[in-house]
């Protein structure tokens, strides 16, 4: 049973709005039940967050009209009136829309809402806001396809968000709704800002923070053209680890503050990063917006290059490296999916099977199989029905698609080497990546050299700048850059069969850009 907030709640807010504002948001997380929360995407912004993106806006003298769409408690208008109150240069009037559908945030809100009030008052500034508990996603469609009993959509002139962090269905209502107004989407977090742009008057800013997902991949792809046709970044901030800018909950995407307004003219984006909101660790750098955002790049990637040390390795890389497709390569994902292939599955190999295998075949950039851990089926039955799922017995580099929150390096490669199985198929599951050629192994050299690549700590540090979940798709690997072929099998023809150490694996590569053999490559 949830419990509604209390007259002494009230009391407290009024005796200092953003800390005590934050009381209201723990006291509302204890009232929900955490399965609800993880199924809506609510999760609250802490302070010191939210007092970092209300710092990001401009100085305005002229009325505020401020969007705050899935407001929870109201942490973010409370930070951005104590930023607008802390300013010299001020408005006159803040006047706040705030979107909230879930009833006991709403009544936390009003308390919320009344200490903005006060405070406006205190400093100058009128406060006024409008408080609707209705469904932002659906009012928001409504007010910009026109609908006949609607009046005009209204503009802001500023726009703060935490939205929520939810998948949305195909076939879901909120998809057919997003698609009345040309919004292609499969999150709402992407719907919700891809709104607010809609709704923002020329010149209006936005900060909001997200997962980093939208920054890559085809799944944002339209989300990015639709977002970037539309505002010019300002400002990317990133956190160093995933739990600082949520450390009471378990969001396992990266976060990243974006701060743009819409329609200026591009020039720079100031990049920083800080190990959490609050401490001195804040860097910040500003780059050229081709740097974020490469010119005749038709995915629209947006990288982030938080320090010196992400710049020189993404413009080593950038320069130096080829594409999968001119050096012959493909990269696919694994097609054995075992509760699609459960009857074909066993758990030992037998005389009609071929072995399956998993990311837990994984040994020190190896595959070891069988494996003496193992809890899932290593083997599949061979047969007309799953030959779709086998490929050719050969050379293949191995990537895991997802990889654990504490674990130290995003890209995990592995060579599958033919010579310790016997078997003339193999079947990759799902959850696996494979390198091949023409759907056929590579040669000993060129597998050897690319996993070496892909297990350095340069790839790493790439990598890291566009993608910001664990999860590590095909369509990623196809965005990395790679050395000429002749560099890899060169490698490889070094790497042998010899287990290497992190540190060996980086200094050959090292080895190779100072010999200047990439750019010769080229």
């Amino acid at each position: 049973m949830v419990t509604p907030p209390t007259a002494a709640d009230s009391e407290r807010v009024h005796a200092g709005l953003l800390e005590t504002v934050d009381l209201l948001r723990v006291s509302a997380i204890k009232g929900l039940d955490p399965k609800q929360r993880g199924q809506m995407g609510q999760f609250l912004t802490p302070p010191a967050v939210a007092r970092f993106m209300a710092s990001l806006f401009s100085e305005s003298q002229t009325p505020v009209r401020l969007l705050d769409a899935g407001a929870g408690v109201g942490t973010l208008t409370a930070a951005f009136v104590e930023e607008m109150c802390r300013r010299t240069t001020r408005p006159q009037h803040v006047e706040a829309t705030l979107y909230e559908i879930e009833p006991l945030f709403g009544e936390y809100l009003g308390i919320a809402r009344n200490a903005c009030q006060e405070l406006g008052r205190q400093h100058g500034i009128e406060f006024t806001s409008d408080l609707r508990s209705i469904d932002f996603i659906a009012d928001g469609v409504s007010q910009l396809r026109g609908d006949l009993f609607s009046s005009s959509p209204r503009l802001y002139n500023r726009a703060i968000l935490n939205p929520p962090y939810r998948k949305i269905h195909s076939d879901s209502q909120y998809r057919l709704l997003l698609r009345e107004i040309g919004i292609e989407t499969g999150n709402l977090y992407a719907a919700f800002l891809a709104i607010a742009v809609r709704l923002l008057e020329p010149g209006g800013e936005l900060v909001a923070i997200t997962p980093r997902s939208f920054c890559n991949g085809p799944y944002f792809k339209p989300f990015r053209k639709l977002f970037l046709e539309h505002m010019t970044l300002k400002r990317l901030h990133v956190f160093e680890t995933r739990d600082k800018a949520f450390g009471e909950d378990d969001v396992l995407q990266e976060t990243v503050i974006i701060h743009a307004v819409k329609g200026q003219e591009r020039a720079h984006v100031a990049v920083s990063q800080s190990h959490a909101a609050d401490d001195d660790t804040l860097s910040i750098r500003d780059v050229p917006y081709e740097q974020v955002i490469q010119p005749n790049d038709a995915d629209l990637v947006i990288h982030i290059a938080a320090n010196e040390t992400d710049s020189q390795v993404k413009d080593r890389l950038r320069v130096l490296g080829h594409s999968l497709e001119e050096i012959g390569i493909t990269v696919s994902t694994g097609r054995v999916v075992d509760f699609r292939a459960a009857d074909a599955l066993r758990a030992e190999a037998g005389a009609d099977t071929v072995p399956l295998i998993y990311p837990a075949h994984f040994e020190r950039g190896r595959i070891r199989w069988p494996s003496p851990t193992a809890r899932k089926p290593e083997a599949i039955v061979a047969s007309p029905a799953t030959r779709p799922l086998l490929v050719p017995a050969g050379y293949y580099v191995l990537v895991k698609r997802f990889s654990a929150k504490e674990e130290p390096r995003r890209v995990v490669a592995a060579v599958f080497d033919p010579g310790r199985l016997p078997s003339d198929l193999i079947a990759f599951e799902n959850h696996l990546n494979y390198y091949h050629q023409d759907n056929q192994g590579l040669t000993p050299d060129l597998a050897r050299g690319l996993a070496l690549y892909l297990n350095s700590t340069l790839v790493d540090i790439y990598f890291r700048q566009f993608s910001g979940h664990t999860q590590v798709n095909a369509s990623d690997l196809r965005m990395l850059v790679y050395p000429g072929r002749d560099i890899l099998e060169r490698l490889g023809s070094i790497v042998t069969d010899r287990l290497l150490t992190q540190r060996e694996i980086d200094t050959l590569l090292e080895g190779e850009l100072h010999c200047g053999t990439w750019a010769e490559s080229r």
